[in-house]
């Protein structure tokens, strides 16, 4: 799967500031509803619902909080990277500042599976992670997920 073309260009937010996890995921709303036409407090909620069943916190300064939402038809993504780590409850406790936020269509139940995974397989390259924090346009973070499959993966 190619996770670069679920990634909304106009949904792809850098140097963000948040001091708080419910902030960095408002942040996150704010990304995908407008990049996808979406209702914000819609968008927020749906993500503060899946978050209380568990953090969606990998590990690394990654998280990939995701959501269902009437209204897409098919499975988009948003991502923002964060100035400064916040608190998240990450598997790891360490802080976030890397977000790969998916929304699906409620019944996209494989293909929501799919994308999470490979997203996740993504993220767990240390090169790539260290590439987000460094480009400095959305175009050359889309293109590091346009290139995923190149993309070394973690030992």
């Amino acid at each position: 799967m190619d996770i670069g073309e679920l990634l909304v260009r106009d949904g792809i937010v850098l140097k963000s500031g948040a001091s708080s996890k419910r902030q960095a995921l408002h942040v996150v709303a704010s990304a995908a509803a407008q990049a996808m036409g979406l209702d914000e407090i819609r968008v927020f909620d749906a993500l503060m619902e899946r978050e209380a069943l568990g953090s969606t916190g990998l590990g690394s300064g990654v998280a990939v909080p995701h959501a269902r939402l009437a209204g897409l038809e098919s499975v988009k993504a948003v991502f923002v990277r964060l100035d400064t780590p916040v608190a998240y409850d990450a598997v790891d406790d360490r802080p976030v500042d890397l977000m790969f936020a998916l929304f699906a269509p409620p019944k996209a139940g494989a293909e929501h599976l799919r994308a999470l995974a490979a997203v996740s397989r993504a993220m767990r390259s240390a090169e790539l992670r260290e590439q987000l924090r460094q480009a400095h346009t959305a175009d050359a973070i889309h293109a590091l997920f346009v290139s995923d499959a190149d993309v070394p993966t973690a030992a």
